[in-house]
């Protein structure tokens, strides 16, 4: 006897549809299950049979054989145990699915038949609608995760005794589930107290910080201890665009396949802000593992990695982000498949000057104590290249205590935010059926198009081309800084005052240690 129902994995970040194929034969009694499963797979043999038991159904007596296709793709977790066991019970003639092979079923199995909930329901379920399958059976846990995807009919089951009344119930019951909203909730809610305002003088990094919100550009901020670097980077999110329903759903399916998805109600709608330490290992920050899974990198999709210290972080984990910073997304080879995971985001860093700290902001009681040698050898810790990809370099100065005493009002995130919105706008409107949202996405002929500079500012340009020995990326990245600028002004044009301000915030293409 035959039976087949359709079921779906993880492929990195995505879904990939299976078809769970069983087969009932004479023989002595034995399961085996194929098609490149992994060791949880192998182990649902015991989770299924028990729950079959444990339910008042009868466990078949019989060779059984369970075919996950396509056999060259390998598959992980515990997300077939349903499927598995409705398989078997379909096959042997205690239930009846109606429609099984238009249904996908995702669920882990407890001993007891009850039905867990398993990661990356969203990605499959995606999937599914892609390739025509409307239907779908899940845990109830994830069904509101689930009606997040639009135009499936979804029904929603506790226990594997729910199927014996046939799917078609399964579905009435469930059905005021698909036709639900998502809620406005969002799973990283900004943290009281996280504004600008907070932050003493600092207007120029501020400045830094809103054209890099608004064009989505990376920044390093260079700077002695205690000058706010890090406190000024953690607010990046207050002030960055609201995010499109298409960023979102990209988002939430991240989170999802990496079981991180803790709110399962709605679609995460703030942009992700991720800050790892520097002890983290270029898998941990890029993705890796024998089934690889996302990296920090991808964690951080439309949102801000910020790496603090940067120099302390290892070179080698360092380097690994120059290809994502490009690409924007990386790639993943092991020995049977090939995983793509995006990675469009924000790079923020901060660093000392020097070891000590206190190059170039030297006092009485903080003198730098470090040799030129030292200091060439910290800022070599960071490549060039690397340096290359990072738009905006900017020095932190420390403020004095009139600064911090004087009763003025600092620029806050809202009135940030209300310019950075205007500028994203126009850049909407500008990159209308172009597949890009921002300056920082521009290259090749669009960059040319959209950064036509006047001729002042192209002789100014071409004279600092050879005075600092900017290399063409550089040169990319300061039309886009530039374009940023201007869009922040609501000016067509890129003028000599546009690009003077983006040529200066390129500080360690001009500075070295003496």
């Amino acid at each position: 006897m035959y039976g087949k129902v359709m079921s779906a994995c993880l492929h990195g970040v995505d879904g990939k549809l299976v078809e769970v194929e069983v087969d009932l034969s004479n023989g002595l009694p034995h399961m085996s299950i194929v098609g490149l499963p992994d060791s949880a797979i192998k182990e649902s043999m015991e989770r299924v049979r028990a729950a079959i038991k444990n339910c008042g159904f009868q466990f078949p007596l019989q060779r059984i054989t369970v075919n996950l296709a396509p056999a060259d793709i390998r598959k992980e977790g515990a997300a077939f145990d349903l499927a598995i066991a409705a398989g078997i019970l379909q096959t042997s003639g205690q239930l009846q699915l109606e429609r099984s092979e238009g249904t996908i079923i995702l669920g882990e199995l407890a001993l007891d038949g009850s039905v867990r909930p398993v990661p990356g329901v969203l990605s499959m379920l995606a999937t599914a609608r892609e390739n025509g399958i409307l239907r779908a059976i899940v845990p109830s846990p994830n069904a509101r995760e689930a009606s997040l995807v639009t135009g499936m009919e979804l029904g929603s089951i506790d226990h594997i005794a729910d199927l014996k009344a046939g799917t078609d119930s399964l579905f009435r019951c469930s059905r005021s589930l698909s036709s639900s909203p998502a809620g406005s909730d969002t799973m990283y809610a900004p943290r009281q107290g996280d504004n600008f305002s907070d932050v003493y003088g600092q207007l120029h990094a501020k400045r830094a910080l809103m054209i890099c919100a608004a064009g989505m550009h990376n920044i390093l901020l260079l700077g002695p201890p205690g000058t706010g670097k890090t406190m000024l980077a953690k607010r990046l999110p207050s002030i960055l665009p609201d995010m499109s329903e298409q960023e979102a759903l990209d988002v939430t399916k991240i989170y999802s396949a990496s079981g991180k998805f803790a709110d399962r109600s709605s679609l995460i709608q703030e942009r992700p802000f991720r800050m790892p330490h520097h002890t983290i290992s270029a898998a941990g920050l890029v993705g890796g593992g024998t089934i690889p899974k996302p990296g920090e990198i991808s964690l951080a999709h439309r949102g801000v990695l910020f790496l603090d210290e940067l120099p302390e972080f290892s070179r080698a984990v360092l380097e690994v982000l120059r290809q994502p910073l490009e690409d924007r997304h990386v790639t993943i080879g092991r020995a049977r498949a090939v995983y793509r995971f995006p990675a469009h985001f924000i790079l923020a860093s901060s660093m000392n000057p020097c070891p000590c700290g206190y190059y170039g902001s030297e006092s009485a009681s903080h003198p730098c104590t470090c040799s030129p040698l030292k200091i060439e050898h910290y800022r070599a810790k960071i490549s060039g290249p690397l340096l290359d990809r990072i738009d905006l370099q900017i020095e932190v100065p420390r403020i004095d205590y009139g600064q911090i005493i004087e009763s003025l009002p600092q620029l806050s995130s809202e009135a940030m935010k209300e310019q950075v919105d205007k500028a994203r706008q126009i850049q909407l409107n500008r990159y209308r059926d172009t597949g890009i949202m921002f300056n920082g996405e521009l290259y090749g002929k669009l960059l040319r198009t959209h950064c036509n500079l006047m001729p002042e500012a192209e002789a100014m340009l071409r004279k600092s081309f050879e005075v600092l020995g900017l290399s063409v990326r550089a040169y990319d990245r300061i039309l886009k800084i530039a374009r940023t600028i201007a869009d922040l002004e609501g000016s067509q044009q890129l003028n000599a005052s546009h690009l003077a301000e983006a040529l200066q915030y390129r500080c360690l293409d001009k500075k070295t240690p003496v």
